[in-house]
Protein backbone atom coordinates (compact mmCIF):
# COMPACT_ATOMS: atom_id res chain seq x y z
CA UNK A 1 0.00 0.00 0.00
CA UNK A 2 1.18 3.55 -0.77
CA UNK A 3 0.56 5.26 2.49
CA UNK A 4 1.73 1.95 4.77
CA UNK A 5 3.21 2.41 8.00
CA UNK A 6 5.00 -0.68 8.88
CA UNK A 7 5.09 -0.67 13.01
CA UNK A 8 6.34 -3.34 15.52
CA UNK A 9 5.67 -3.93 18.82
CA UNK A 10 7.44 -4.86 21.99
CA UNK A 11 5.09 -6.51 24.71
CA UNK A 12 1.61 -6.59 23.92
CA UNK A 13 -0.07 -5.94 26.60
CA UNK A 14 -2.50 -3.45 28.12
CA UNK A 15 -1.63 -0.23 25.54
CA UNK A 16 -0.58 -2.61 22.55
CA UNK A 17 -4.35 -4.13 22.38
CA UNK A 18 -5.91 -0.67 22.72
CA UNK A 19 -3.86 0.63 20.03
CA UNK A 20 -4.76 -2.32 17.45
CA UNK A 21 -7.88 -1.76 18.41
CA UNK A 22 -8.08 1.33 17.81
CA UNK A 23 -6.22 0.44 14.44
CA UNK A 24 -9.53 -1.36 13.22
CA UNK A 25 -12.26 0.98 15.45
CA UNK A 26 -10.98 4.62 12.97
CA UNK A 27 -10.50 2.15 9.87
CA UNK A 28 -13.44 4.22 8.35
CA UNK A 29 -12.48 7.68 9.19
CA UNK A 30 -11.19 9.49 6.08
CA UNK A 31 -11.77 13.35 5.89
CA UNK A 32 -9.44 15.85 8.15
CA UNK A 33 -12.06 17.71 9.50
CA UNK A 34 -14.63 14.85 10.47
CA UNK A 35 -15.18 15.30 13.78
CA UNK A 36 -14.15 12.27 15.75
CA UNK A 37 -14.21 11.41 19.04
CA UNK A 38 -10.77 9.86 20.49
CA UNK A 39 -8.17 11.47 17.68
CA UNK A 40 -6.90 14.50 18.20
CA UNK A 41 -6.11 14.38 14.31
CA UNK A 42 -7.61 12.01 12.20
CA UNK A 43 -5.00 12.88 9.22
CA UNK A 44 -1.30 13.20 10.25
CA UNK A 45 0.15 14.32 6.90
CA UNK A 46 -1.26 11.95 4.48
CA UNK A 47 -1.50 9.02 7.41
CA UNK A 48 -4.96 7.93 8.68
CA UNK A 49 -5.26 5.23 11.69
CA UNK A 50 -6.13 2.58 9.51
CA UNK A 51 -2.37 2.76 7.39
CA UNK A 52 -1.12 1.41 10.31
CA UNK A 53 0.13 -2.13 9.46
CA UNK A 54 1.31 -4.41 12.62
CA UNK A 55 3.94 -6.68 10.74
CA UNK A 56 5.90 -7.92 14.07
CA UNK A 57 5.21 -8.47 17.86
CA UNK A 58 7.61 -9.47 20.71
CA UNK A 59 6.16 -10.55 23.95
CA UNK A 60 7.28 -13.35 26.67
CA UNK A 61 4.03 -14.58 27.51
CA UNK A 62 3.41 -18.24 26.74
CA UNK A 63 -0.96 -17.42 25.96
CA UNK A 64 0.68 -14.68 23.61
CA UNK A 65 3.87 -16.46 22.04
CA UNK A 66 2.89 -17.96 18.61
CA UNK A 67 -0.54 -16.75 18.38
CA UNK A 68 -1.93 -14.52 15.64
CA UNK A 69 -1.87 -10.77 16.97
CA UNK A 70 -5.34 -10.82 16.55
CA UNK A 71 -5.78 -13.00 19.48
CA UNK A 72 -3.26 -12.63 21.19
CA UNK A 73 -4.43 -8.76 21.93
CA UNK A 74 -7.26 -10.57 24.32
CA UNK A 75 -5.40 -13.23 26.30
CA UNK A 76 -4.32 -12.97 30.04
CA UNK A 77 -3.62 -10.61 31.75
CA UNK A 78 -4.32 -8.00 29.49
CA UNK A 79 -7.69 -6.91 31.16
CA UNK A 80 -7.97 -3.64 28.86
CA UNK A 81 -11.66 -2.50 28.00
CA UNK A 82 -12.80 -4.38 24.61
CA UNK A 83 -13.93 -1.59 21.98
CA UNK A 84 -13.97 -3.28 19.31
CA UNK A 85 -13.71 -7.16 18.30
CA UNK A 86 -14.07 -7.41 14.74
CA UNK A 87 -10.16 -7.56 14.27
CA UNK A 88 -9.34 -9.80 10.72
CA UNK A 89 -6.57 -12.27 11.10
CA UNK A 90 -3.07 -10.41 10.87
CA UNK A 91 -0.93 -13.15 9.76
CA UNK A 92 1.61 -11.36 12.37
CA UNK A 93 2.10 -14.48 14.41
CA UNK A 94 3.97 -13.25 18.68
CA UNK A 95 7.43 -13.94 18.58
CA UNK A 96 9.08 -14.71 22.05
CA UNK A 97 11.28 -11.91 22.78
CA UNK A 98 14.07 -12.11 25.52
CA UNK A 99 12.93 -11.44 29.35
CA UNK A 100 16.28 -9.59 30.40
CA UNK A 101 14.02 -7.57 33.52
CA UNK A 102 11.24 -7.31 31.98
CA UNK A 103 9.28 -9.85 34.24
CA UNK A 104 9.72 -8.37 38.03
CA UNK A 105 10.48 -11.11 40.67
CA UNK A 106 7.38 -10.41 42.87
CA UNK A 107 5.08 -10.74 39.63
CA UNK A 108 5.09 -14.57 41.32
CA UNK A 109 3.23 -13.56 44.26
CA UNK A 110 0.35 -12.93 41.40
CA UNK A 111 -2.16 -15.77 39.96
CA UNK A 112 -2.21 -16.27 36.75
CA UNK A 113 -4.83 -14.42 35.38
CA UNK A 114 -3.08 -11.60 36.91
CA UNK A 115 0.70 -11.78 36.41
CA UNK A 116 2.81 -13.22 33.12
CA UNK A 117 3.31 -16.16 32.71
CA UNK A 118 7.39 -17.14 31.01
CA UNK A 119 7.12 -19.41 27.86
CA UNK A 120 9.83 -21.79 27.49
CA UNK A 121 10.23 -20.68 24.12
CA UNK A 122 13.75 -19.92 22.71
CA UNK A 123 14.12 -15.87 21.90
CA UNK A 124 13.92 -14.79 18.96
CA UNK A 125 16.70 -12.71 16.36
CA UNK A 126 15.04 -9.35 16.98
CA UNK A 127 16.91 -7.34 14.59
CA UNK A 128 16.41 -10.16 12.00
CA UNK A 129 12.50 -10.79 12.32
CA UNK A 130 12.53 -6.80 12.05
CA UNK A 131 14.25 -6.95 8.77
CA UNK A 132 12.70 -9.84 7.94
CA UNK A 133 9.06 -8.39 8.32
CA UNK A 134 9.79 -4.87 6.71
CA UNK A 135 9.41 -2.54 10.13
CA UNK A 136 9.68 0.69 9.48
CA UNK A 137 9.19 1.97 13.44
CA UNK A 138 9.52 -0.03 16.85
CA UNK A 139 6.80 0.81 19.56
CA UNK A 140 8.25 -0.32 22.87
CA UNK A 141 5.79 -1.40 25.36
CA UNK A 142 7.66 -3.23 28.19
CA UNK A 143 7.22 -3.24 31.95
CA UNK A 144 8.16 -0.10 33.44
CA UNK A 145 11.71 -0.25 35.06
CA UNK A 146 12.50 -2.33 31.68
CA UNK A 147 15.85 -0.64 31.97
CA UNK A 148 17.88 -3.61 30.29
CA UNK A 149 15.39 -4.45 28.10
CA UNK A 150 14.20 -1.13 26.65
CA UNK A 151 17.93 -0.49 25.66
CA UNK A 152 18.51 -3.71 24.19
CA UNK A 153 15.40 -3.47 21.75
CA UNK A 154 16.41 0.55 21.31
CA UNK A 155 19.67 -1.41 20.01
CA UNK A 156 17.83 -3.77 17.74
CA UNK A 157 15.92 -1.11 15.92
CA UNK A 158 19.26 0.20 15.53
CA UNK A 159 20.02 -2.72 13.76
CA UNK A 160 17.61 -3.09 11.91
CA UNK A 161 17.23 0.38 10.61
CA UNK A 162 14.03 1.29 12.65
CA UNK A 163 12.89 4.12 14.05
CA UNK A 164 11.35 4.24 17.52
CA UNK A 165 8.89 5.66 19.61
CA UNK A 166 9.58 4.65 23.13
CA UNK A 167 6.59 4.65 25.05
CA UNK A 168 8.51 3.74 28.74
CA UNK A 169 10.32 6.04 31.08
CA UNK A 170 13.58 4.23 30.16
CA UNK A 171 15.27 7.62 28.83
CA UNK A 172 16.01 7.40 25.27
CA UNK A 173 15.27 9.81 23.46
CA UNK A 174 15.79 11.88 26.33
CA UNK A 175 19.51 10.48 26.75
CA UNK A 176 21.82 12.62 24.20
CA UNK A 177 24.14 8.95 24.12
CA UNK A 178 20.99 7.67 22.82
CA UNK A 179 19.65 10.07 20.67
CA UNK A 180 23.00 10.88 19.03
CA UNK A 181 22.99 7.19 17.77
CA UNK A 182 19.65 6.89 16.01
CA UNK A 183 20.83 10.42 14.56
CA UNK A 184 23.90 8.33 13.63
CA UNK A 185 22.43 6.13 12.22
CA UNK A 186 19.50 8.59 10.08
CA UNK A 187 16.50 7.60 12.23
CA UNK A 188 14.30 9.82 14.23
CA UNK A 189 13.24 8.75 18.09
CA UNK A 190 10.06 10.28 19.93
CA UNK A 191 10.41 9.64 23.66
CA UNK A 192 10.21 9.24 26.51
CA UNK A 193 6.81 8.06 28.25
CA UNK A 194 4.20 8.73 26.65
CA UNK A 195 1.32 10.77 27.89
CA UNK A 196 -2.01 10.04 28.02
CA UNK A 197 -4.93 11.95 26.17
CA UNK A 198 -6.52 13.31 29.37
CA UNK A 199 -4.49 11.67 32.06
CA UNK A 200 -3.25 12.57 35.71
CA UNK A 201 -0.02 14.02 34.27
CA UNK A 202 -1.48 16.40 31.40
CA UNK A 203 -4.47 17.46 33.76
CA UNK A 204 -2.08 17.87 36.71
CA UNK A 205 0.79 20.15 34.35
CA UNK A 206 -2.34 22.00 32.87
CA UNK A 207 -3.06 23.22 35.95
CA UNK A 208 0.26 23.98 37.50
CA UNK A 209 0.89 25.81 34.11
CA UNK A 210 -2.50 27.76 35.12
CA UNK A 211 -1.72 28.40 38.63
CA UNK A 212 1.68 30.04 37.91
CA UNK A 213 0.64 32.46 34.79
CA UNK A 214 -2.53 33.37 37.00
CA UNK A 215 0.30 34.47 39.99
CA UNK A 216 -0.76 31.97 42.41
CA UNK A 217 2.11 30.76 44.41
CA UNK A 218 2.58 26.55 44.37
CA UNK A 219 3.48 25.43 47.87
CA UNK A 220 3.28 22.13 48.08
CA UNK A 221 1.09 18.73 45.53
CA UNK A 222 0.26 15.62 45.34
CA UNK A 223 -0.82 13.10 42.20
CA UNK A 224 -1.57 9.64 43.63
CA UNK A 225 -2.44 7.13 40.79
CA UNK A 226 -4.30 3.37 41.50
CA UNK A 227 -5.39 0.73 39.01
CA UNK A 228 -5.44 -2.66 38.60
CA UNK A 229 -3.60 -3.62 35.64
CA UNK A 230 0.01 -5.44 35.07
CA UNK A 231 1.13 -1.97 35.63
CA UNK A 232 0.21 -1.68 38.77
CA UNK A 233 1.26 -4.80 39.99
CA UNK A 234 4.92 -3.90 38.58
CA UNK A 235 4.90 -0.92 40.23
CA UNK A 236 3.95 -2.23 44.01
CA UNK A 237 8.16 -2.76 43.48
CA UNK A 238 9.30 0.59 44.18
CA UNK A 239 12.48 -0.01 42.55
CA UNK A 240 10.92 -0.89 39.16
CA UNK A 241 9.08 2.89 39.33
CA UNK A 242 11.89 4.93 39.75
CA UNK A 243 12.65 6.35 36.57
CA UNK A 244 8.88 7.16 36.37
CA UNK A 245 8.64 9.25 39.43
CA UNK A 246 10.71 10.96 37.75
CA UNK A 247 9.27 11.55 34.28
CA UNK A 248 6.20 12.01 35.83
CA UNK A 249 7.47 14.68 38.31
CA UNK A 250 9.78 16.39 36.21
CA UNK A 251 6.80 16.63 33.75
CA UNK A 252 5.10 18.75 35.83
CA UNK A 253 8.00 20.78 37.33
CA UNK A 254 8.58 21.97 34.12
CA UNK A 255 5.14 24.18 33.99
CA UNK A 256 6.19 25.95 37.46
CA UNK A 257 7.60 29.30 38.08
CA UNK A 258 9.69 27.75 41.04
CA UNK A 259 10.77 24.45 41.32
CA UNK A 260 9.28 22.65 44.77
CA UNK A 261 11.66 20.11 46.65
CA UNK A 262 10.29 16.47 45.75
CA UNK A 263 8.76 16.41 49.42
CA UNK A 264 6.56 19.09 48.48
CA UNK A 265 5.53 17.73 45.03
CA UNK A 266 4.95 13.81 45.25
CA UNK A 267 3.82 12.64 42.54
CA UNK A 268 3.53 7.95 42.39
CA UNK A 269 1.75 5.54 41.79
CA UNK A 270 0.01 4.38 45.09
CA UNK A 271 -1.81 1.11 44.93
CA UNK A 272 -2.64 -1.41 43.28
CA UNK A 273 -6.34 -2.81 43.54
CA UNK A 274 -7.01 -5.61 41.53
CA UNK A 275 -10.84 -5.17 40.40
CA UNK A 276 -10.02 -2.10 39.19
CA UNK A 277 -8.59 -3.80 36.44
CA UNK A 278 -7.55 -1.36 33.34
CA UNK A 279 -9.64 1.73 35.58
CA UNK A 280 -7.47 4.24 36.88
CA UNK A 281 -8.02 6.20 39.24
CA UNK A 282 -6.16 9.64 40.19
CA UNK A 283 -6.19 11.88 43.18
CA UNK A 284 -4.54 15.72 42.55
CA UNK A 285 -4.13 18.28 45.15
CA UNK A 286 -2.67 22.02 44.87
CA UNK A 287 -2.37 24.50 47.76
CA UNK A 288 -0.94 27.92 47.12
CA UNK A 289 -1.23 31.16 48.06
CA UNK A 290 -3.02 33.78 46.13
CA UNK A 291 -3.89 37.81 46.40
CA UNK A 292 -3.16 38.94 49.37
CA UNK A 293 -1.72 35.66 50.39
CA UNK A 294 -4.55 33.59 50.95
CA UNK A 295 -4.90 29.86 50.45
CA UNK A 296 -6.11 28.16 47.80
CA UNK A 297 -6.65 24.76 47.35
CA UNK A 298 -7.54 22.52 44.65
CA UNK A 299 -8.15 18.60 44.70
CA UNK A 300 -9.53 16.85 41.04
CA UNK A 301 -10.45 13.07 41.38
CA UNK A 302 -9.98 11.52 37.75
CA UNK A 303 -11.33 8.31 36.39
CA UNK A 304 -10.15 7.10 32.94
CA UNK A 305 -9.81 3.66 30.96
CA UNK A 306 -6.21 3.54 31.26
CA UNK A 307 -4.85 2.02 27.93
CA UNK A 308 -6.79 3.75 25.55
CA UNK A 309 -6.27 6.62 26.97
CA UNK A 310 -2.29 5.97 26.58
CA UNK A 311 -2.73 4.36 23.13
CA UNK A 312 -4.68 7.75 21.52
CA UNK A 313 -1.09 9.29 21.71
CA UNK A 314 0.52 6.17 20.41
CA UNK A 315 -1.35 6.33 17.36
CA UNK A 316 -0.53 10.21 16.23
CA UNK A 317 3.37 9.22 17.55
CA UNK A 318 3.46 6.80 15.16
CA UNK A 319 2.61 8.65 12.39
CA UNK A 320 4.81 12.05 12.99
CA UNK A 321 7.64 8.92 13.15
CA UNK A 322 6.66 8.02 10.06
CA UNK A 323 6.66 11.67 8.47
CA UNK A 324 10.32 11.99 9.68
CA UNK A 325 11.35 9.14 8.25
CA UNK A 326 9.59 9.99 4.50
CA UNK A 327 11.53 13.60 5.03
CA UNK A 328 14.76 11.65 6.59
CA UNK A 329 15.10 13.27 9.41
CA UNK A 330 17.25 11.83 12.29
CA UNK A 331 17.37 11.80 15.94
CA UNK A 332 14.84 13.20 18.78
CA UNK A 333 11.72 14.72 17.36
CA UNK A 334 11.55 17.53 19.70
CA UNK A 335 8.32 18.56 18.69
CA UNK A 336 6.40 15.12 19.07
CA UNK A 337 8.38 14.30 22.09
CA UNK A 338 7.00 17.40 23.85
CA UNK A 339 3.61 16.80 22.98
CA UNK A 340 3.11 13.57 23.37
CA UNK A 341 6.08 12.28 26.18
CA UNK A 342 6.34 12.98 29.79
CA UNK A 343 10.47 13.20 29.38
CA UNK A 344 10.76 14.74 26.21
CA UNK A 345 14.67 15.96 25.21
CA UNK A 346 12.86 19.20 25.70
CA UNK A 347 9.99 20.24 28.07
CA UNK A 348 7.59 23.04 26.56
CA UNK A 349 4.19 24.50 28.18
CA UNK A 350 1.56 21.60 25.58
CA UNK A 351 0.29 24.94 24.03
CA UNK A 352 3.41 25.47 22.24
CA UNK A 353 3.83 21.80 21.86
CA UNK A 354 0.66 21.12 19.96
CA UNK A 355 1.78 24.55 18.27
CA UNK A 356 5.07 22.66 17.50
CA UNK A 357 3.69 19.73 15.96
CA UNK A 358 1.39 21.40 13.68
CA UNK A 359 3.90 23.28 12.16
CA UNK A 360 6.00 19.87 11.70
CA UNK A 361 3.16 18.03 9.87
CA UNK A 362 2.75 20.82 7.30
CA UNK A 363 6.44 21.15 7.19
CA UNK A 364 6.99 24.54 8.55
CA UNK A 365 8.88 22.91 11.50
CA UNK A 366 12.72 20.26 10.83
CA UNK A 367 12.00 18.51 14.43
Amino acid sequence: MKNEIRVAIAGLGNCASALVQGIYYYKDVKREDELVPGLMYNLVGKYRPKDIKIVAVFDVDKRKVGKDVSKAIFALPNCVKTFYTNIPNLSTKVKMGPVLDGVPPHFKEYSRDKGFVVSKEKPVNIAKELKKSGAQILITLLPVGSEKAIRFYANEALKANCALVNCIPVFIASDKKWSDKFKKKGLPVIGDDIKSQIGATIIHRVLANIFSNRGVHILKSYQLNVGGNTDFINLIAKERGKSKKISKTESVQSQLSKRLSYDDLHIAPSDYVPWLKDTKLAFIRLEGRQFGDLPLELEIRLQVHDSPNSAGCIIEAVRLAKIALDRKIAGPLISASAYFMKHPPQQFVDEKAREMVEEFIKGEREV
